[in-house]
């Protein structure tokens, strides 16, 4: 019997039931410097409401998306909802401020601000978010902003913590500390790039929820190489395009969408707990879950798997 790709799962030790696909909200916040366009408040705000109100009602936020704006544009439909709707999940990240200050008083801050416009008492899951904009010294010293978070959560403000960040060795060597139940790594476990592997082979090992982002690679394998030659945020290599054109070649031969095989990578990954997909108007959402439901033949999967990939950190 084929695997249910979008079947409801745990999510780790945090949560009995969630969908596949979390809805990334960092395009809703309108960030046209990071994602090429904007999005306007009242599409954001209808995207959200139709991910609440249908299967894909899973929000992944945080509180540097357009510094608070996402966070806002979310509060804003919960509120007009009547709070987090039922069997729906919501997570949010929260580390340095703008100009680069990472200490505890700004992560406390930062997140009693989250709070406030997102018009909650309490989130489930709050993610350390990238740490590597400080040092793991000085992240988990006495006093630090590790500690500021296991405050809160100790205040009964959060239940769960995960780490989630972009160099991988920095990841493994928080999971490894064992303070966290959750892992978010972007841009690093795709059809292009596998350098986070080692990464979802110790945290699913360990028990963690293991959330991979941004399977598109920021949009290439969505809008494909030609249209889109970026990755990871950034101009892709010429090497990379090329390598895009033949994952593009051997879907076509398929007629498979190349944004099927790119999100379907992920989520039949079995390491993986949810795929976290950036949406940027409400019809995304509708297409997500066409894409994940595309018949792939398994000799489509044995020529995909002959592409060489990357196993370097993709912004090193």
């Amino acid at each position: 019997m084929p695997q249910d790709l979008l079947a409801r799962r745990p999510l780790g030790r945090i949560a009995i039931d969630v969908p596949a696909i979390a809805v990334g909200c960092a395009p809703l916040a309108g960030m046209p410097d990071t994602f090429g366009y904007d999005v306007p408040e009242d599409t954001a705000l209808a995207t959200i409401r139709a991910a609440l109100e249908g299967p894909l009602n899973w929000l992944d936020t945080a509180a540097a998306y357009g510094d608070g704006e996402s966070e806002r544009r979310i509060g804003r439909v919960l509120r007009d909802l009547g709070g987090l709707p039922a069997g729906a999940f919501l997570d949010t990240k929260v580390g340095a401020s703008p100009d680069g200050d990472y200490s505890a008083d700004t992560v406390r801050r930062r997140f009693h601000r989250s709070l406030e416009l997102l018009g909650l008492d309490r989130l489930e899951l709050v993610f350390l978010h990238d740490p590597e904009r400080s040092t793991f010294d000085e992240v988990t010293a006495p006093g630090g902003p590790l500690e500021a978070l296991h405050q809160l959560r100790d205040e009964g403000l959060i239940g769960h913590l995960g780490v989630a960040g972009g160099p991988i060795d920095m990841e493994i060597r928080y999971v490894e500390t064992g303070l966290f139940d959750a892992v978010i790594t972007h841009n690093r476990y795709t059809l292009l790039n596998r350098s986070a592997d080692p990464l979802l082979t110790l945290a699913a090992a360990r028990g963690l929820a293991v959330l991979n982002a941004a399977p598109y690679g920021s949009g290439m394998l969505a809008k494909g190489p030609s249209r889109y030659p970026r990755y990871a945020y950034g101009e892709a290599s010429g090497a990379m395009v090329e390598r895009a054109r033949r994952l593009e070649a051997i879907c076509a031969r398929y007629r498979v969408p190349l944004a099927a095989a790119a999100l379907q990578f992920s989520l039949r990954d079995p390491r993986i707990t949810a795929t976290i997909v950036g949406m940027s108007r409400p019809e995304r959402l509708a297409q997500t879950l066409e894409l994940a439901r595309v018949a792939i033949p398994k000799a489509c999967w044995e020529e995909l798997a002959t592409v060489p990939v990357d196993t370097r950190d993709p912004v090193a």
